[in-house]
């Protein structure tokens, strides 16, 4: 597997994630800036430099990609990871880079309204997740996205594994988490054992295997999970079962969240970031949601984790604090105090990730009982 994408690499990814038709209007590759707010670093930068030259590398592969131009869309960053989109954005061709969101000029720029009525076809390789915004975009536009914050040369080979087989692995676990009512998962921290139930009535799971061949749909690229957002409690009458115990490896320390009605209500371990996560889920509550469980299936295929979430969370569990109204759930960004404070933050549960915390087992219950899909970190004769 190759550390770098060839021209042909870009058109064969184009056409393999998208699988553009005639009625495609053009792609749009989409990237954020730094600003006050937000410095910029050496990751970030080299993933702008990539951005603007595969934008200039298709352009002049002209209709290879089966669109029929493709732009480079320049925008200040939102602030934080999921947070709605600014309302403009500045299109070019990858000729003219910016390092800085004060860099762009004053005329020029459109609304992100305007650059999907152009571009049905979206590659976010950006800082900070669009994800979230793109998603809720593509249910009232004719378009589909590939998002993929932190993206890293690192994370290649991960577009480059067998998709067909992710798709079949993903799909499988979809079919086991739809029908299921309740989620258990068991954990061990500092030799003691956490059990966290997860209430999974009136939702669906979301098969998210890379490939996006349909409009009205935005996922990360590399992907390879199936997730579901717990139920939140928002039916009148009908609280959230989701209760337990949860860790989290923050460096050398685990903080211990206990779990109320889908959300983090308490801290029972000291120190300093317990200290800080405490405040946090009284001060920001929307913070403390259960936003998702996630079930990533390329830990299978020879990749490592690499210090970004946008592949490390595909390697295995995870669980995810903060919003959840992308994946279908109840608490978007007017639950949360401001919109820098909008957060959808994933906690990877793989030893390379969290090796102070192990996974003993997760079982999904249901109509016809119950059924253990891990054990030990390892998936149970799911696939």
């Amino acid at each position: 597997m190759n550390a770098s994408l060839s021209t042909d690499d870009l058109v064969r990814l184009i056409r393999r994630v998208f699988v553009p038709t005639a009625a495609d209007r053009g792609l749009a590759v989409l990237v954020d800036l730094p600003d006050a707010r937000l410095a910029d670093n050496p990751e970030w930068a080299a993933r702008r430099a990539m951005a603007a030259d595969w934008v200039r590398r298709l352009g002049a592969a002209g209709g290879a990609t089966g669109v029929p131009r493709t732009t480079l869309a320049w925008y200040r960053n939102a602030g934080g990871n999921n947070a709605d989109l600014p309302a403009l954005c500045h299109p070019g061709d990858g000729a003219r880079t910016y390092d800085h969101a004060d860099e762009l000029p004053a005329g020029g720029a459109i609304t992100f309204d305007e650059l999907f009525a152009g571009h049905s076809l979206l590659l976010a390789p950006t800082e900070l997740s669009a994800t979230a915004p793109l998603k809720v975009a593509a249910r009232s536009h004719p378009l589909r996205a590939a998002t993929m914050p932190g993206f890293l040369p690192a994370m290649i080979p991960a577009l480059q594994i067998d998709y067909a087989e992710v798709n079949r692995r993903v799909d499988r676990l979809k079919a086991l988490l739809d029908p299921a009512t309740a989620a258990t998962v068991v954990t061990r921290a500092g030799g003691c054992t956490r059990t966290l139930r997860l209430d999974l009535r009136h939702r669906t799971a979301h098969a998210s295997g890379g490939l996006f061949p349909h409009n009205g749909v935005a996922g990360n690229l590399p992907s390879g999970e199936t997730y579901i957002v717990p139920y939140e409690g928002e039916r009148p009458g009908d609280p959230s079962g989701s209760r337990g115990e949860l860790p989290v490896q923050f460096d050398d320390e685990v903080v211990v969240y206990r779990i109320e009605g889908n959300k983090a209500v308490a801290v029972l371990s000291e120190g300093p970031r317990s200290a800080a996560e405490a405040a946090l889920i009284v001060a920001e509550p929307a913070y403390a949601n259960l936003a998702e469980l996630g079930l990533g299936v390329l830990g299978d295929f020879g990749l490592e984790p690499v210090g970004s979430i946008l592949l490390d969370e595909k390697l295995g569990l995870h669980v995810a604090f903060g919003r959840s109204d992308h994946f279908g759930g109840a608490v978007g960004p007017a639950d949360f105090s401001g919109p820098d404070a909008v957060v959808h933050l994933d906690r990877v549960y793989i030893p390379q990730v969290q090796p102070a915390v192990a996974v003993l087992s997760v079982t999904l219950e249901g109509p016809a009982g119950e059924r253990e899909i891990m054990r030990d970190g390892e998936w149970t004769g799911v696939f």
